[in-house]
Formats: C-alpha cells, sequence, structure tokens
C-alpha cells in the first residue's frame, strides 16, 4: 500500500512516500525550486518520491495533507462573533481555507500531467495532529507525552496528547490567538528578523545578551497554575487584523504581528541591516528565556497528566535546540525524540502515517533513524556534472582526482580539515529537514579560534553571532558535553564540559553551550570514517558542520554543489568519490 503525504501551500511545503508503512522517500520543495521555505503545491517533490518509490501515480491508494479547514469549527465561530474581524480578514482566511477544502479538485489541476484522475482516497488531517503523528508515528517509544508548539495551524496554536501503540489521543488544545510560536515571531520581527523562519537567529542571538526584560516578557506572555498560557493580546495584531501572510508560489511573505505597544514598552523597533546593540542581544536573551519558562511549563503539565518518562516534540517550535536541550533539567521526561523535519515540512510525514497506523489500524513497524530520505546521485553523474563545468575549474586552478578507496577518500578530506580548509562534502542521499546532517555539509576544523572568521570569508554568512554545529562520534559525546544523550538530527543544544571549550573554541558559544549531532556508525558509516580519520590526526572526534549553500536552501543536486563551491572560496568539493581541490 502507498500513501502520499503532503504539506501544501504552507511554509516548507514538502511530499513524502510511506510504502507499507515505511517512509521511503520525503523532500521539501525549496530543494527543487531553489526558494526558501517555498509556499505552494510541492509537485517536483511529489515527482521525485513517486521515481524513489519506483511508482506512479496511479498506484497511489491513499493521499494525506496535513490541513483540515473544517477542524475546530465552533471555535472558530466563536471568536469570529466575539471579535468580528475586518472584512479584509476574513476574505484572507476563506481564500487560505479554499485553496485545499476539496483538495482532490486540487491534485487534478496541479498534478492532471501525472495521471487523467485522481483516483486515491483524500484525507485532510488535522494540523497538530499530523505534527504529533509526524513524530510519534515513527519514534522509537511504544508509549510517549505528545507536544506540539507551533505558530498556527487549523486554528490552534499549540496541543498535547498521549500516544500508545498505533494510536494517539489529544489531552488538550490551546487555541488562536494565543501562541509560543507567534510570542518568538513577533518580538523576533521587532529586533528586525523578517524573514519567514529567522526565529533561530534570534535564538542563536539569545546566547549573546542578558534576559534583563524578563518583566517585560512576562507582561507580555502569562500563563496560569494550570499549565496554559495566554498572550497579552495589546501587543500583538493578528487577533483584530488578521495574519497578513502570503502562502503561494514562493518563499513566504509576512506583515508586522506586534503592535505599537511593544515599541512603546521596548523601545523602537531595529530595522533590518541596522547594528545590533546590547540592548537588541538581551531583549533576544529575555525572549529566549521567557520562551522556556513557558514552554517547560507546558511539559510539565503534560508530564503530570500523562505520567510517561518518554516525551515526543514536534511544531515548528520543536526546533528551539537551546529549549530542547535543556528539557532533563526542568521537567521529569527521560527520553526525548524529535524527528528531523519537526515543522511544517514533518506534517507530511505526520499526516502518512496518521492514515496508515491510525486510521487504517496498521501495526507500527518502523523507526525513522536515518534522515537520509533525498535524492542521491551516483559517481557516473557527478562526473558528467564536472565535465560539463571543466573549463570554469580550469579557470579556478582546481585539480580533480577520483579516490576510489573510501578510507584514503576521508583520510584525504580530514587531513584538508586539519589544515584549516574549508570543504564542501556531498554524499549519498540527502537530508530530510532544515539541517544539514553529513551528507550536504561543508565541514571545518573546530579547533581553530578563526575558524567563524575563515568560514564567514570563504562562504557568505551574514551573521557574526552564527553558531555552528559539532559533528561528533556518538560514543564520545560524554567526554565533551555535560548532557550525554544521542542527537543525532542536530536538535538539541548541550553546555560543553569547561575543560573541552578551548579545545573547540570555533563551535563554543557565548553562553558555554554547543549544537551536536551525534553520529552513529551504522547510520552514516562514510561520515563517521571521515570525523574518525579527522581524530587520528587531531586527537579530536569532532568536526565543524554546517549547511552546504551560501544564503540559499541546502544543495541537491552535484551540479548545484558545484555551482556553490565555484562562486564561493570554498578551497575543497568532495562529491562521491571525487576530490576537487583549489590551488
Amino acid at each position: 500500500m502507498f500513501i502520499l503525504g503532503l504539506n501544501a501551500y504552507y511554509g516548507d511545503s514538502s511530499a513524502c512516500i510511506v510504502a507499507d508503512g515505511e517512509l521511503v522517500a520525503a523532500a521539501e520543495e525549496e530543494r527543487f525550486t531553489r526558494v526558501k521555505h517555498w509556499a505552494g503545491f510541492p509537485s517536483e517533490a511529489i515527482i521525485y518520491c513517486l521515481n524513489e518509490a519506483g511508482i506512479e501515480f496511479k498506484h497511489i491508494d491513499h493521499i494525506a495533507v496535513n490541513r483540515k479547514p473544517n477542524a475546530n469549527l465552533v471555535k472558530k465561530a466563536l471568536f469570529a462573533f466575539s471579535k468580528r474581524p475586518s472584512l479584509r480578514s476574513v476574505a484572507h482566511r476563506l481564500k487560505s481555507a479554499n485553496m485545499i477544502m476539496d483538495f482532490g479538485e486540487v491534485l487534478n489541476r496541479e498534478l492532471g500531467f501525472l495521471c487523467h484522475k485522481i483516483r486515491a482516497e483524500v484525507h485532510n488531517v488535522e494540523h497538530h495532529v499530523a505534527h504529533l503523528s509526524s513524530s510519534f508515528f515513527v519514534s522509537p517509544f511504544r508509549e510517549a507525552a505528545l507536544v506540539s508548539v507551533d505558530f498556527f495551524g487549523d486554528f490552534v496554536g499549540t496541543m498535547w496528547g498521549k500516544g500508545l501503540d498505533n494510536m494517539l489521543e489529544v489531552g488538550d488544545r490551546i487555541f488562536f490567538p494565543h501562541s509560543l510560536g507567534l510570542f518568538y515571531l513577533s518580538v523576533s520581527q521587532y529586533l528586525g528578523f523578517l524573514r519567514y523562519g529567522d526565529e533561530h537567529k534570534v535564538m542563536e542571538l539569545a546566547a549573546h545578551g542578558e534576559p534583563e526584560f524578563m518583566k517585560e516578557m512576562r507582561e507580555i506572555l502569562k500563563v496560569d497554575r494550570n499549565g496554559e498560557f495566554n498572550l497579552d493580546l495589546d501587543f500583538f495584531t493578528h487577533h483584530s487584523q488578521g495574519i497578513p501572510m502570503r502562502w503561494h508560489d514562493g518563499e513566504p511573505c509576512m506583515g508586522a504581528f506586534y503592535s505599537k505597544k511593544l515599541e512603546d514598552m521596548l523601545g523602537p523597533a531595529r530595522k533590518p541591516g541596522e547594528e545590533i546593540s546590547d540592548r537588541h542581544k538581551n531583549i533576544a536573551a529575555s525572549l529566549q528565556k521567557r520562551y522556556e519558562e513557558v514552554f517547560f511549563h507546558i511539559l510539565n503539565r503534560v508530564y503530570k497528566e500523562t505520567r510517561c518518562p518518554n516525551l515526543v516534540l514536534s511544531g515548528g517550535c520543536a526546533m528551539n535546540s537551546l529549549a530542547n536541550g535543556k528539557i532533563f533539567e526542568n521537567t521529569p521526561f527521560r527520553e526525548v525524540y524529535i524527528q528531523p523535519a519537526a515543522g511544517d515540512a514533518g506534517g507530511a510525514v505526520g499526516a502518512a502515517f496518521y492514515v496508515w497506523n491510525q486510521l487504517l489500524g496498521m501495526p507500527r513497524s518502523y523507526v525513522l533513524e536515518k534522515p537520509y530520505l533525498g535524492p542521491g546521485y551516483s559517481d557516473y553523474k557527478i562526473k558528467q556534472v564536472i565535465e560539463n563545468h571543466s573549463s570554469a575549474l580550469e579557470k579556478e586552478n582546481c585539480r580533480i582526482r577520483k579516490v576510489e578507496d573510501e578510507i584514503h577518500l576521508c583520510r584525504d578530506t580530514a587531513r584538508s580539515i586539519a589544515d584549516g580548509n574549508v570543504v564542501g562534502w556531498f554524499q549519498g542521499r540527502m537530508e530530510w529537514g532544515p539541517q544539514a546532517l553529513g551528507n550536504r555539509s561543508i565541514v571545518c576544523d573546530p579547533r581553530r579560534p578563526d575558524m567563524k572568521d575563515v568560514l564567514s570569508a570563504k562562504v557568505s554568512r551574514q551573521e557574526s553571532f552564527k553558531a555552528f554545529a559539532h559533528s561528533i562520534h556518538l560514543e564520545t559525546t560524554g567526554e565533551y558535553f555535560e548532557t550525554d544523550y544521542p542527537d543525532p538530527f542536530m536538535l538539541k543544544m548541550y553546555k560543553i564540559k569547561p575543560e573541552m571549550r578551548d579545545i573547540v573554541p570555533a563551535l563554543t558559544h557565548a553562553d558555554g553551550s554547543g549544537r551536536l549531532q551525534t553520529v552513529k556508525r551504522e547510520d552514516n558509516p562514510l561520515y563517521w570514517q571521515l570525523i574518525e580519520e579527522f581524530r587520528k590526526i587531531t586527537g579530536v572526534p569532532l568536526v565543524l558542520n554546517t549547511s552546504f549553500d551560501e544564503d540559499e536552501p541546502i544543495v541537491r543536486h552535484p551540479e548545484e554543489a558545484l555551482h556553490c563551491f565555484l562562486k564561493t572560496k570554498m578551497d575543497v568539493l568532495v562529491m562521491g568519490n571525487f576530490f576537487i581541490s583549489r590551488a
């Protein structure tokens, strides 16, 4: 049985194929369109998934989409009656809902070139239910507490419940207009970070400040004894003016969500490009701390209700790695699972598995341990791309050689990294989710204090406060970090042991923390071997890992990797068994 899962007409549109309960392919549309966070219909991602599964569209039995426009209608009606939103706001919401109300017709319109008529059964899955499903049904836990924290979807900002075997049960929801994600987004906009998805930059900025604005943040976002929270709506505009967003065929665009009252309290908003002051850093630190306070408040309530030590997180806020790294010290949970695309892209996976496990009643048999679910390319294809760009490579005085033996390939690459070079590493199938996890990565030496500056000079990285990640052997995690817990998907930040901070200064943030990716030999043998060869040379079992891109979506195709290499000052590009180095 084949199930096509979709996140469509929303940020990070994506597609996946679940075949007999196994996730065989998943990809975000942005990797094909080359537009970050692409919002629209994921046509190219669908075509890739079908090809990877080796099927045609007519073989699809079920189609699952992570939106359900008729969900929570009573709540929507009550809100509309009490607030009487503007006609413009109502029109915007109706237009958004109509896009996916009859998804069968949408599919026939968008994919008519693949088949004459869509015959598969179409299922609309409530947005946050799809989020909960996206992590629980692919987690290693038979039983778990489930929490989804997000912006908004189907009139809900937060949802929690419990999962057992092949069923999940929703415990409670926090409805529009209250949202932890909107709180974080709005203050991020105030700080001058206006592009969709910029919240992660503010999280990184927070490590450089002091939380001196906690009184103000607690006035904006309040909690009660029951573990629920609410926004002081005087600081926001979304409840009265609607959500000013454009979702169709391009990068999502958003208007401002904060009101003048926020500026009255905190001072003038920072303009994009304006120098970041200590005040801005301290506001970011206060935002992050208040987010964490409320986030842990929710988690502790959910633990009291479920009494389950296993936690499954999902939703866009589950990408807040700084908060995720503090779960063990602030809650009773002892195990945590977050799938690599925990945000809206992951809703495609959640919708598909909700149909497979919950609606069809099929037993669980799959655990998402390896994130390498995107396109991969043969050495033959890579060779063709290199040959097609031979003149450009010659102009850059590049030396090209093929290294047949993988050990020697890893050894040569590790030696180049240890010599201070910036290395593009393009191997195997592309990662699922927003993080580069060792197949589409730029890899550098973490021991050099100036490595961030070197990387910024050779590959444009605009923010000086950007946090890079460690890729570390799973078995040595406890030697460098105060928390010895695996994180194969780079979704947690832990404190680096004080005695190790001078050894890897390029990766130690201002607050002593570091984002990590634990690398298990069985999950990615080649990347593990690269780190092993670096360890043999330097004695350090980890490397700096950042995404293979230059202010664009992570590279998917060998041509994109080569183009990125040529337009930057990257020193080395390793694609498959081909080792390309600048003279």
